[in-house]
């Protein structure tokens, strides 16, 4: 039977598709499948020839390539195995076929050979079928990139030669090589695979962009930020390759118990020999009835029970956005019962905007509302704070004039100064910038505090020294995270709790928005007292799953039962210490991730069941009645099959579909 469900598939020409493309294995380009075709042809030209009288020299031939082209794979597996002192069930299998031929029933022997061969190829089939399905991740990147040298000359070099700061150009209808910021030009980028925006982002001079996204309209030139090895795409490869070499809890658990079991059922496979024979039953009847034994009561469908369930739900994660490291961690997803949240960047989009527009104009003077915001953004263009940054974007989102600024100036905690269309502005901090008995009672004064008890930070506006307005900002909900508060809920039966160092007012009130009040909101904390938090829920008993994107969240994740991190804003450390990463930020996966891994942990349950009532029922029959050799086979090999097909049924989009549909 396969043991690596996901493998890293070779690279591939780059995609030019929405998503990268979901190519399905042939049939016949699988050895096993090969194999075991063989086999079959093999055995169906010999099965009519011994009844019809053919000499044995005929027929006996084709039995015997039949047993080698559909045994020979898994008897050296086997042999590997036991050099390695452990007993491997397909081992088994071939010495139950080769006991048959020994007895005279070659053909009884031949089916089993052929029928195991079959399973195995369908096993293999369904394995590669796991691995297209993680393909459209792993395909995102080019393989080559165009290289811009210092002289303005351009090459084509492999993107895994690329090193951060080279300049690569991208044309229209190119995927991106390496991730980075645009130097030069404008156009429209479709990044839907790594972000989930439905329509292509704009990109100009100092955007972002990542490896793998398709370049629609516009030349771009980029800086590489990262080493190819370090992108997100590479950071994808490498989670997936590490699920892939995971085992989870109860797979470990049945490894375990397999080889006691393996050894328990040759010496029972004796006893079922040996035992008749002592009481007068005759030799060949014994040891038919033995090799039936050995073949019902293999463990084969106990084994294959748990992995494809877990590495199916990894792969169909994966495809919407939610790379979960390893079969522990899904088979962990499924045993959440708590939820703590951070705020910023996490419940919130982590970029503060501009919410409060508040012109002081008691006596007619005073700019408008749009004046005062253009006022505001001349000075604050040259700055790189992210309060900056956002009375800018909200200038341009309402298509206002931005001046030049000269002279300009900035005082960390305090604010900046420039001079703009003649005038010399201030913006910054009121209780900086307001002084003496200004600080109180004043308009400027009284709408400031305003603000801050609504939970936004104030930023005042002075125009020649005298207060014009005040700006209120602040980080904004994530469209779907009341939705995801409320599902969690759902799950998890109590309200998630919110743990942010930010001020108590600011956290109250979007944690309000969110759907957590009370004493489920935390402010104020440094991130030990995050990990404090999670560890007061740990010892009531919760197993508690932390979701952060921050440096500062990084002790939490580790600390929690399960850590989520945000991919695409989650710092670097943040990244490597969570369990899983939702890379395209969309907060309302994780409850349906959660969902699939209680889905897959039932189905794990199922499979157990199936196993078991085969196993025993065909076990009963052998040694009570006369269960026939080739019923025994069919039985056997057919529960395997049923259970790895069971456990592949969360590959499909229906089984993610279906666990959305479950929590709402």
């Amino acid at each position: 039977m396969p043991s690596d469900l996901l493998q890293r598939p070779e690279r591939a020409a780059p995609a030019t598709a929405h998503t990268a493309p979901r190519r399905r294995t042939r049939v016949f380009a699988l050895p096993e499948t090969r194999w075991a075709a063989a086999a079959l042809v093999l055995f169906l030209l010999a099965l009519p020839l011994q009844p019809a009288g053919a000499p044995a020299w005929v027929w006996g031939p084709l039995y015997a390539a039949a047993y080698v082209t559909g045994g020979w794979e898994p008897a050296w597996a086997g042999l590997g195995a036991l050099r390695k002192k452990t007993l491997d069930v397909d081992l088994l299998m071939i010495v139950a076929a080769l006991g048959a031929a020994s007895i005279g029933q070659v053909m009884d022997g031949a089916l089993l050979i052929v029928i195991f061969a079959t399973s195995g190829a369908l096993e293999a089939l369904a394995t590669a079928r796991t691995q297209d399905a993680v393909r459209g991740l792993l395909d995102l990147a080019p393989a080559t990139a165009t290289l811009v040298a210092d002289d303005g000359s351009e090459s084509t070099v492999p993107t895994e030669d690329l090193t951060v700061g080279d300049t690569v150009l991208v044309r229209p209808g190119e995927r991106i090589g390496a991730d980075g910021h645009v130097l030069s030009g404008a156009g429209e980028v479709d990044q839907a695979t790594i972000t989930g925006e439905p329509l292509p982002v704009a990109k100009e001079t100092g955007d972002a962009v990542f490896a793998g996204t398709l370049n629609g309209t516009g030349a771009l030139r980029v800086k590489v930020g990262r080493d190819p090895s370090d992108s997100v795409i590479a950071r994808i490869v490498a989670m997936v390759e590490e699920a892939s070499e995971t085992k989870a809890p109860t797979q470990l658990f049945i490894e375990k118990v397999e080889q006691r079991y393996s050894l328990g059922m040759v010496v029972a496979t004796l006893a079922v020999f040996l035992v008749p024979l002592a009481y007068g039953a005759d030799l060949t009847g014994s040891l038919l009835r033995a090799m039936t034994f050995m073949i019902v009561a293999s463990p084969c469908a106990v084994v294959l029970a748990t992995m494809p369930p877990l590495l199916s739900a990894i792969a169909n994660a994966g495809r919407h956005g939610v790379l979960v490291k390893s079969a522990v961690v899904m088979e962990r997803l499924g045993q959440v019962d708590a939820v703590a949240l951070d705020k910023t960047g996490t419940l919130t989009e982590g970029t503060p905007r501009v919410t409060d527009i508040r012109p002081l104009d008691s006596d007619g003077s005073g700019p408008t509302a749009d004046a005062l915001l253009a006022l505001a953004a001349g000075a604050e263009h040259p700055s790189e704070h992210p309060l900056a940054r956002a009375v800018v974007e909200a200038a341009r989102a309402r298509g206002l004039a931005i001046a030049d600024a000269l002279d300009f100036t900035s005082a960390p905690g305090v604010g900046v100064t420039a001079t703009v269309d003649g005038h010399r502005v201030a913006v910054g901090a009121p209780s900086r910038l307001l002084v003496g008995g200004e600080t109180n009672g004043t308009p400027a004064a009284r709408i400031a505090a305003e603000l801050e008890d609504g939970g936004r930070t104030a930023v005042l506006v002075l125009r020649d020294g005298a207060p014009v307005g005040v700006l209120g900002i602040a980080d904004r909900l994530r469209p779907d995270a009341a939705a995801t508060t409320a599902a969690l809920t759902t799950l998890t039966g109590s309200t998630p709790i919110l743990v942010t160092g930010d001020n108590p007012r600011a956290a109250a009130r979007l944690a309000a928005e969110a759907g957590i009040t009370g004493e489920n909101v935390h402010a104020g904390l440094l991130p030990e007292d995050k990990v404090d938090a999670v560890r007061r829920l740990e010892a009531r008993g919760r197993k508690v799953l932390f979701i952060g994107d921050g440096v500062n969240d990084a002790p939490a994740l580790a600390a929690a039962h399960t850590g989520i991190a945000l991919g695409r804003a989650g710092s670097d450390l943040a990244l490597e210490t969570a369990d899983a990463v939702i890379v395209r930020d969309e907060l309302a996966t994780v409850p349906t991730v959660i969902a699939l891994s209680r889905a897959a942990r039932r189905l794990v349950v199922q499979n157990l069941v199936i196993a078991a009532v085969f196993i025993s029922g065909l076990v009963v029959w052998d040694l009570v009645g006369h269960l026939p050799l080739p019923l025994g086979v069919l039985g056997h090999e057919g529960s395997t099959v049923i259970v790895g097909l069971n456990g592949l049924r969360l590959l499909r989009d229906a089984a993610w579909n279906r666990a959305a549909q479950d929590i709402r």
